[in-house]
């Protein structure tokens, strides 16, 4: 299978979810901007067309699709109709996710039934039915967002932090069974970012482990992050920032570090929390 010839960016196919909001958003108006052909899908789509219409991104290079990331013939009729626009696709971009807060032995089916189809199974079913797409040609990078939270179990938002484990496992195992074929995968395991996602939890004491980082990344570090490493160097995996992520990794090796850090770090969530609270209200 030979690589494909499509050097210039302005040949490049980028497919996006969660283009409507938050990271999503901000990402594909990187790319608009950048000239890239870009795919933008949210199963939000009044919300992505009209967002469309607002910033002018060019018809000319662009392509708003309603995607439900759970159905399969979304995505097989997406890539279907990017293939005879552009002929090909050169990166996936799984960003779309959710999160509920909660204590596992509280949640209810739905919010596993939604953790587990939106986080889990949409990025798998998106990275098979572009994978063969890539394997064909010979060529394409899959780059699927986890996060920190798949590196080291959180309480609080157990669901959420267990479909990012599956969500690194899988990507982990894709990108070895793709690389004979010259087909790079990375998966991205950022801190908390600045979104909605983000603002969503303020009403969750639950989720005080998630502010306790201290400063917390935002759209525009993510945004240097893929265009300046990922991209270019197409790591098998990227976590942001370092020391967050290292000490998610050390606890992930040595579980019981959990237990003696968690009350340090649930404190000192909580008092972001009220901080953010009485700064919002």
């Amino acid at each position: 299978m030979a690589r494909s010839n499509r050097s210039s960016i302005h040949d490049k196919v980028v497919w996006l979810t969660g283009s409507a909001s938050g990271l999503g958003l901000h990402l594909t108006e990187c790319f608009v901007r950048r000239g890239y052909n870009v795919v933008a899908t949210d199963i939000a789509i009044d919300q992505l067309m009209k967002v469309a219409k607002e910033r002018m991104w060019p018809q000319a290079q662009l392509s708003l699709h309603k995607l439900d990331v759970r159905n399969g013939d979304d995505w097989r009729e997406i890539r279907d109709h990017t293939l005879s626009r552009w002929g090909g696709i050169d990166y996936l971009l799984n960003i779309a996710g959710v999160i509920q807060p909660g204590y596992l032995y509280d949640v209810s089916e739905s919010d596993i039934d939604i953790h587990l189809d939106i986080n889990v199974k949409g990025v798998m079913l998106g990275c098979q039915v572009v994978s063969e797409h890539m394997l064909q040609r010979g060529s394409g990078h899959i780059i699927n967002i986890a996060s920190t939270a798949g590196l080291a179990a959180v309480p609080g938002i157990g669901l959420y932090s267990a479909s990012k484990f599956a969500v690194r496992a899988y990507t982990l195992a894709l990108a070895e069974e793709l690389r004979p074929y010259q087909v790079d995968v990375t998966v991205i395991c950022p801190d908390a970012i600045e979104t909605p996602m983000l603002d969503k939890q303020l009403d969750f004491d639950e989720a005080a482990m998630t502010f306790s980082g201290g400063k917390t990344l935002t759209v525009e570090d993510l945004e240097r992050a893929i265009f300046s490493q990922v991209i270019k160097k197409k790591p098998l995996e990227l976590c942001l920032p370092l020391d967050r992520s290292t000490m998610a990794k050390a606890a992930n090796i040595f579980p019981g570090v959990t237990q003696y850090l968690s009350a340090q770090l649930r404190k000192k969530g909580l008092g972001e929390l009220k901080r953010r609270r009485e700064t919002s209200g």
